[in-house]
């Protein structure tokens, strides 16, 4: 059979984790773009509601996507180390550093997903069934609202990075000579710099009130938006940059 096969096997794992990442995504997408925005204009006890019979289910298929999507991923790469695919050239290859740093970005969004939206939704779940139950309100929900906020906004900025390098391994990142070792580590400064940077911004370690220069990327669906995008076609040019100047 096709799928016992060493080539039937990659093939699935490598569709099970573009299915996975589309789930985790899509949910990703769905609450900062669809859903946040249109709980903002519903009365309280509405938005109550749908957090009682809505959010907790997307919440469900959102954090699991994003384990599966991790998972899969790391199952395709074992599987093919030693092949062509993911030999030790592949990892010093253009397509290969902006792999890298879609992982990093990856796991990042993972625990953020785990480690910071999903606990402080369950206080925002929690206290909407509370008070459609006739409970007085937790004030613990506004914070936890927030931190859950920020880091799923921090979660879009990185998607569009992540998208556009798992895309460009097999689209546009390929044709450009191997980056020297002093590019390489360039690169991968420059992408451990963002990613603890944002992450920290993301985590409250600058502040969280809204309207303020570090947050002002969280405050509003378009401005995470805009940062995304801004983000990736930034990528791109360094990588342009770095890459097609190895010699």
């Amino acid at each position: 059979m096709f799928l016992l096969t060493k080539a039937g096997l990659d093939g699935a794992f490598r569709f099970l984790h573009v299915l996975s990442a589309f789930m985790w995504m899509g949910l990703l997408w769905f609450f900062n773009f669809v859903q946040t925005p249109a709980y903002a204009e519903l009365d309280p006890a509405a938005r109550n509601s749908a957090f009682d019979k809505l959010t907790w289910r997307a919440l469900w298929w959102f954090r699991n996507g994003a384990l599966a999507t991790l998972g899969t991923g790391i199952l395709v790469i074992l599987f093919n180390l030693g092949n062509d695919g993911y030999n030790g050239d592949f990892w010093k290859s253009g397509p290969g550093i902006m792999l890298s740093a879609a992982i990093v970005f990856a796991f990042i969004m993972a625990y953020n997903v785990w480690m910071v939206i999903w606990p402080n939704q369950q206080i925002v779940i929690a206290n909407a069934r509370n008070v459609l139950a006739g409970g007085e309100a937790d004030p613990a929900a506004p914070p936890a609202a927030r931190k859950a906020a920020m880091a799923s906004r921090q979660n879009t900025i990185f998607s569009f990075t992540v998208i556009m390098a798992m895309l460009g391994v097999d689209h546009f990142f390929g044709g450009y000579d191997q980056p020297n070792a002093a590019s390489r580590v360039i690169f991968y400064i420059l992408v451990l710099a963002i990613a603890v940077g944002f992450e920290m911004n993301a985590l409250g370690k600058f502040g969280t009130e809204a309207g303020k220069p570090n947050t002002i990327m969280y405050d509003t669906h378009q401005m995470a938006i805009w940062f995304a995008s801004g983000m990736a076609v930034f990528f791109v040019l360094f990588f342009e940059i770095v890459v097609t100047k190895a010699g």
